[in-house]
């Protein structure tokens, strides 16, 4: 089944978003939350990795594991940071041998050592290389890149930011994702827009519920999101967690149920490996 496909079906399309656990521990947890995340049938679960590169081979030994376990399509980030395209292509031709579904194609952050993105000697530049080079040599894989609802943190103006997201698709592209966001105005504007600059592939979500102030604050922090005030003052109502939980819950619930009726074709959690929170909106809003 194509990528896109997904996203055509009577029901919108639920992903989840892992990252590679540290340790034994981590892992089994993650095996317990994956296992029951899939009683909401997802369409895919896709694996990100550390900055650089640094755990690229790990993440292919979950999305490979997750697949075989439960019987999903898997798709495996991948970054230009940090790599030639050689490294790439031989990433790419393992991925393939392992008989992972869709690649994830990003720019990728900088590593915490280097304040701007710095191309890698015989490696690339831009997301729309990275999809180029998947669809002309790994033509199998589907492909899905990221969007920006606020505005990618480097971007010049939100014209520039939606014209490399044009070129991304153009280059081959099947979705977009976004990065998370809070206000769903913020995604109707960036969904306007998108409609505008002629872009006619699926167009999902990011959701992250919220579980703890502190952490979203450092998150957010990361990626430039933005949180709504009414939000954070909630939050910091009690600093109880449990309290923190809730609050974030019953938010990421109303978010959902507007994105629902707002007609968007399926949704991406950001579950952080673990599975609560996610399973509580799903739950309310499925």
């Amino acid at each position: 089944m194509s990528l896109a496909s997904f996203y055509q079906q009577d029901r919108p399309a639920i992903s989840f978003e892992l990252f590679p656990p540290k340790t034994e521990a981590g892992e089994r947890a993650l095996e317990d939350h994956v296992g029951q995340l899939m009683q909401f049938s997802p369409s895919y679960i896709t694996c990100t990795y550390g900055a650089g590169g640094s755990t690229r081979e790990k993440t292919l030994e979950i999305v490979t594991r997750v697949k075989q376990q439960f019987q999903v399509p898997v798709a495996s980030h991948l970054t230009c940071v940090g790599s030639t395209v050689d490294q790439l292509r031989d990433y790419l031709a393992r991925a393939r041998d392992a008989e992972i579904d869709f690649i994830v194609a990003l720019r990728g952050d900088p590593p915490a050592d280097q304040l701007v993105f710095e191309v890698t000697e015989g490696g690339l530049e831009y997301a729309n290389e990275l999809v180029s080079l998947v669809r002309s040599e790994f033509s199998d894989f589907g492909i899905a890149v990221a969007g920006y609802p606020e505005v990618h943190q480097e971007a010049a103006s939100a014209e520039l930011d939606m014209e490399n997201l044009k070129r991304k698709v153009d280059a081959g592209a099947d979705v977009v994702i976004t990065q998370l966001f809070y206000n769903n105005d913020d995604f109707y504007r960036f969904r306007d827009a998108f409609d505008a600059a002629g872009i006619r592939v699926p167009l999902v979500p990011g959701i992250l519920p919220v579980t703890s102030l502190a952490q979203i604050r450092r998150i957010t922090s990361l990626c430039k999101a933005t949180l709504p005030g009414e939000l954070v003052s909630r939050l910091g109502e009690k600093e109880d967690p449990d309290w923190q939980f809730e609050v974030g819950v019953q938010y990421a619930e109303k978010q959902v149920n507007a994105l629902l009726a707002g007609g968007v074709p399926g949704l991406h959690f950001y579950v952080l490996n673990r599975s609560q929170a996610t399973m509580r909106v799903l739950g309310a809003c499925l």
